[in-house]
């Protein structure tokens, strides 16, 4: 599903993120930048070790943050590390926008013309689908509504299920 918000194209696509050929993908990240399990256990294995070299030099980053470095052997260019926020710790939706927003606003300062997205937080993080759709979209598309150089914005989701949250999420927001 793709719509035009802005001067930009938000697309959405069922798919590996590992995989996109946009000039960053986003790295749903923990604060201490190390890439464990789930999206960044994936671009770790497939974009190699000088990742995490990077991220180790950085250190980490606030929850609600968001940091690039290279993207080794990944398609992509670049990686932007988010750090969303883990269930349960309190002012979630604020650090998921923020995270959302910071990735957007790292992307513009690196002169990005495409970015990639997972759904932050909604892994092994647990935050709720339905509410990481919502904060992500709005968010993204109040964004591209403003002063940007972004031309493509891709949420890359993992699943059938997550794909159709965010369509009719999108459905939604795109109909007002």
């Amino acid at each position: 599903m793709k719509v035009s918000v802005g001067k930009s194209v938000l697309e959405l696509i069922d798919g590996d993120i590992t995989e996109m050929d946009t000039e960053a993908i986003v790295n749903a990240a923990n604060a201490q930048l190390v890439l464990g399990g789930g999206v960044a256990g994936a671009i770790r294995r497939k974009g190699g070790p000088e990742i995490q070299a990077e991220c180790n030099k950085i250190g980490g980053t606030f929850v609600g943050g968001a940091v690039i470095t290279t993207a080794g052997k990944l398609k992509a260019k670049h990686v932007i590390h988010a750090v969303g926020p883990r269930m349960g710790e309190g002012d979630e939706d604020r650090k998921l926008k923020n995270a959302t927003l910071n990735s957007l606003k790292v992307a513009d300062q690196n002169h990005l013309k495409s970015i990639s997205f997972p759904a932050i937080s909604a892994g092994i993080f647990g935050f709720p689908i339905e509410r990481c759709a919502k904060i992500m979209l709005e968010t993204t598309m109040s964004y591209l509504e403003g002063q940007t150089g972004l031309e493509r914005v891709v949420f890359c989701l993992f699943g059938r299920d997550s794909y159709e949250v965010f369509e009719k999420r999108l459905e939604e927001e795109n109909s007002r």
